[in-house]
């Protein structure tokens, strides 16, 4: 890798890898100033982690689906008809709340067989399929609620999305646990990302020069120690960031050091390649498509969780949220390119935005008219960052 004393080189050599954290503690300032730091107060801290959690988790399988060159237009639907299952298990037929949450699981599961299969041994198109599957599992939450909200939820089924830890390990003032996970959770990614941009330069991979690898290091890890810092005096450490994070510990793990991982970037690249080299590119397919039945009924749970009740218009426009997340993220149109961590940052940055706006009081149809706006220049971003490769080469 060669370097350059330029800073403008540095910034156009690698800002699709570093642009969208540099952008996330951007959004962050700037809603922070305008809305005299009501933003980044404890209370509205912890209200964006709760309120977005699902998208987030719902961000990480969509972007492994896109990155396989698939799209998944159903996650919306699945979440209702999920939380629909659930809800109705622990309230209604008056079963524990952990029965409630397999069988939520199990619904998710069936799924994503049955859009895997349509997808991948009989070869619909994914966007038809999932837009079937949008319809479908909407109608039949709709049909499994009787078209009325099932509520209340059981209190432990409610500490999923709605639960704190506090106190785990004291503190004055403040939970001592929270700001414990946060320093955790920055050297692990320090560590992670270290040892990433070592192996690519042991095989002659571009990576992000130096200097930016350690802006990029320096901002993810002063946004996660100010959450932390901000949950901490709050009301501790949500239950749903510490599933959130062992879903990103996970999902990290898969897509970039298991032979599965591998697999679907090879897929997204070039598919023709990829078959030819022996991927069993049916089967990665299939169990792509499980996995996003599975993490959508995750988001499922959550959502039943955080809003006490099930719903016959939950997950509405969630797979666009989700989409968005992926792109604003850095995941390419035309597959091959994507992480999980992109993916969250994504949505995180998305739903920054979101709460600035309210926070602002900016209606709903303006912010619709922004969040379109950047995800336009996402995609465009993307395909300028294409052409001026394709150019150099």
């Amino acid at each position: 890798m060669a370097g350059t004393s330029s800073i403008a080189e540095l910034l156009r050599r690698n800002l699709r890898q570093s642009g969208i954290y540099i952008a996330f503690v951007a959004v962050i300032v700037l809603f922070a100033v305008l809305t005299g730091g009501d933003l980044l107060s404890p209370g509205n801290v912890t209200d964006v982690i709760g309120q977005y959690s699902y998208i987030l988790i719902l961000a990480i399988g969509m972007v492994m689906i896109i990155v396989a060159g698939h799209i998944d237009l159903s996650v919306g639907s699945v979440v209702a008809v999920t939380g629909a299952v659930a809800a109705v298990v622990t309230v209604q037929m008056g079963m524990p709340w952990w029965v409630g949450v397999v069988a939520a699981l199990a619904t998710g599961l069936v799924v994503g067989v049955w859009q895997g299969f349509w997808v991948a041994y009989v070869g619909i198109p994914a966007f038809i399929v999932t837009l079937a599957g949008m319809l479908i599992f909407r109608g039949l939450t709709w049909l499994v609620l009787d078209n009325v909200s099932i509520s209340p939820m059981p209190d432990a089924f409610q500490e999923i999305g709605g639960g704190y830890l506090n106190g785990l390990l004291g503190g004055a003032g403040f939970d001592a646990f929270t700001l414990f996970v946060g320093v955790f959770g920055v050297l692990g990614f320090a560590y992670f990302e270290w040892r990433a941009r070592r192996a690519k330069l042991e095989y002659n991979q571009p990576v992000e020069t130096l200097p930016l690898f350690i802006l990029k290091i320096v901002l993810v890890g002063a946004v996660v120690m100010a959450i932390a810092q901000r949950l901490a005096y709050a009301r501790g450490m949500p239950i749903v960031l510490l599933i959130l994070a062992a879903l990103v510990l996970i999902y990290g793990f898969v897509t970039k050091r298991s032979v599965f991982g591998r697999h679907i970037y090879a897929m997204g690249g070039n598919l023709s390649a990829a078959q030819l080299s022996g991927v069993n590119t049916k089967r990665v397919s299939f169990l792509l498509f499980v996995n996003m039945g599975v993490l959508a009924s995750i988001a499922g749970i959550v959502y039943a969780s955080k809003f006490n009740s099930a719903q016959p218009n939950a997950g509405n426009m969630f797979e666009l949220d989700a989409i968005a997340a992926a792109f604003v993220g850095g995941a390419a149109v035309t597959g091959g390119v994507g992480t999980v961590v992109g993916a969250l940052v994504g949505g995180l940055f998305m739903a920054v935005m979101s709460n600035g706006m309210d926070l602002l009081d900016v209606g709903q149809p303006m912010q619709s008219v922004v969040k379109g706006i950047v995800l336009l220049l996402a995609v465009a971003f993307d395909i300028y960052n294409k052409r001026r490769a394709q150019a150099t080469r």
